[in-house]
């Protein structure tokens, strides 16, 4: 993929629009290309901003009576004293304002919703979905190897903090590498890990809020995610092992950083 070709998906690529190949051919050029990372790292600040200062406006004072007073008028009944029709035809084209109006409300409570989502489910929604499309397609990892001297350092010319990288093959868990992902609307570190059969990728984040916070565990789609903070940074693990061994990896990836 080029960049015209990036560029022009990367609307669609941050909605989550774009099939898995796609997805895939778009993150492995970003990775690439330092000018098109930009472009989507500003993009990506643009569709945060949006988000954080959007104005979901409240639904107009007496909307609900007025919509209640019209379902009682065409089931026969009287409509409420505080509200009268005052001018002719306004009955013929009410059943239609009131009906746009419901479908209003609704669209409004659905956004309204969607902006509610707690920041920690986004995000664990966001790892896994990078956990899933890095296990099923072909971009594991950006480096491959077991050398904690050759993945660090790696990672660090890449972003914008070190994260810790070592190799847990004596608990079990042997490193395979690392490679650049994005969560919360910028690029992360992904240390990546075997586990028998099974790959665990752990995101790593320099982490705004202050104060450290104890591993916390969240499931969803078949993937189990524990999380923490220490130290300034975030740490997410996620996998499709079983929550006992998981949080085995997190406690050894603990003890040896």
């Amino acid at each position: 993929m080029n960049c015209t070709e990036s560029r022009s998906r990367l609307h669609a690529y941050l909605d989550r629009e774009l099939d898995l190949e796609t997805s895939l051919a778009v993150e492995r050029h970003l990775a690439s290309c330092a000018d098109c990372r930009a472009a989507f790292e500003t993009q990506s600040a643009l569709q945060a901003g949006i988000r954080r200062h959007a104005h979901y406006p409240a639904a107009p004072a007496g909307l609900a009576e007025r919509i209640r007073s019209q379902l009682a008028r065409e089931s026969g009944a009287p409509a409420p004293r505080s509200w009268r029709l005052r001018w002719p035809g306004f009955a013929q084209w009410l059943p239609v304002g009131a009906a746009a109006a419901a479908a209003a409300i609704v669209s409004w409570t659905v956004a309204v919703q969607y902006a509610a989502v707690p920041v920690e489910e986004q995000l664990a929604e966001q790892v896994i979905a990078g956990h899933a499309r890095s296990t099923l397609g072909s971009h594991l990892v950006d480096v491959a190897s077991s050398d904690q001297h050759t993945v660090k350092p790696w990672l660090s010319s890449k972003l914008d903090f070190s994260p810790s990288a070592v190799d847990l093959a004596n608990a079990g868990f042997p490193l395979a590498g690392g490679r650049l992902d994005y969560v919360g609307e910028r690029p992360v570190a992904a240390l990546v890990y075997r586990y028998r059969q099974h790959v665990i990728d752990l995101f790593v984040w320099p982490q705004a809020q202050r104060g450290d916070a104890p591993l916390k565990a969240l499931s969803s789609r078949g993937y189990n995610v524990l999380h923490w903070r220490e130290g300034g940074m975030a740490y997410w693990a996620v996998s499709d092992v079983n929550e006992p061994e998981l949080k085995a990896f997190v406690e050894a990836y603990a003890a040896a950083k």
